[in-house]
């Protein structure tokens, strides 16, 4: 699957991610109210808008990028409703073509990483007969927990020829409190960094490894030190646009290449048209805010990436 994002990467020409992390907030009025219509201001009715909308997010920009990245949690907080819609949302993406991104962001031990690992990525047995439960393609994996949360994932993706992305350098504000600690004389994101590395030299791609990292935009000079740190993992780039990452804060995640890294914008994307660079086109046309949105972010990596080059 590394192999297919990056080629997706290619012909596009837009290291991009859409996350698709939908709230109520963020969907256009007209939608809310043909689902409360529907299904009454009830669980089912908040997915259904949700769906809608994601549709129409993904209707308008799947030509123009290689990946989704849906957070589950979002869907999660409308129970069963809401996961049947992140399982539809997965399903729509692969029709029109999508490496899915599972932001999932799971970690344990044991058979527990492992039941996570197959429910996300894997196949489950059911007697004689096997299913993929979500069935991302990528899914998000925290370290906290060592090699013993992280290899059931490697074990898993080396059968089904998917990937992961290890949580390493995350893009908040309070990251710091543990990522940066010292250990040793060195902070720890870098020594997760070096698993992370180390694990990749297990199951390697044509050129990259099945196992990512998340490197957060809005720390480019440890996205630095991590790219040489790990020059052989896809680096997911978290923090652009509305945490205030920009195109210019990103050249260092990518290898000399051009590849190397793909780049994450959530709301940036999904609830542009709240925007005022994009409130001309207003709620009803919400979808093709979002596709101005994804161009802008396209030509604002693709000219950084230019200018590190010259």
């Amino acid at each position: 699957m590394i192999h297919k994002l990056i080629e997706k990467i290619k012909k596009t020409q837009a290291p991009i991610v859409v996350g698709l992390d939908p709230m109520l907030k963020y969907i256009p009025s007209h939608i809310v109210e043909k689902a409360y219509g529907e299904f009454g201001e009830t669980l089912e009715g908040a997915a259904e808008a949700i769906w809608q909308f994601n549709k129409g997010i993904i209707d308008n920009t799947f030509d123009l990028i290689p990946a989704v990245k849906p957070q589950i949690a979002m869907y999660e907080q409308f129970g069963l409703e809401g996961l049947k819609v992140f399982k539809r949302t997965l399903d729509y993406c692969k029709e029109k073509d999508l490496i899915v991104i599972g932001d999932v962001k799971r970690g344990d031990i044991g058979s527990t990483s492992e039941a996570y690992a197959v429910g996300h990525l894997g196949r489950v047995e059911v007697g004689s007969r096997s299913y993929a439960g979500f069935d991302e393609d990528f899914a998000t994996v925290n370290p906290y927990l060592g090699s013993d949360g992280v290899k059931p994932f490697i074990d898993v993706c080396r059968q089904e020829k998917k990937g992961i992305f290890v949580l390493v350098k995350t893009s908040n504000p309070s990251s710091g409190e543990f990522q940066d600690r010292l250990v040793d004389g060195r902070p720890l994101y870098e020594i997760v960094g070096e698993k992370v590395a180390q694990w990749g030299e297990t199951f390697m791609g044509d050129s990259y490894s099945y196992v990512g990292a998340v490197v957060g935009a809005t720390y480019p000079e440890m996205g630095k030190i991590l790219r040489k740190i790990m020059p052989k993992a896809y680096i997911l780039v978290p923090g652009y646009g509305a945490q205030g990452g920009k195109g210019a804060d990103l050249v260092n995640f990518f290898n000399e290449d051009g590849l190397g890294a793909i780049v994450n914008s959530s709301r940036g994307i999904i609830a542009a048209y709240q925007q005022e660079k994009y409130s001309k086109f207003g709620e009803k046309c919400f979808g093709e805010a979002a596709r101005a949105a994804v161009e802008d972010m396209r030509d604002d990596i693709v000219s950084a990436l230019k200018g590190k080059n010259k």
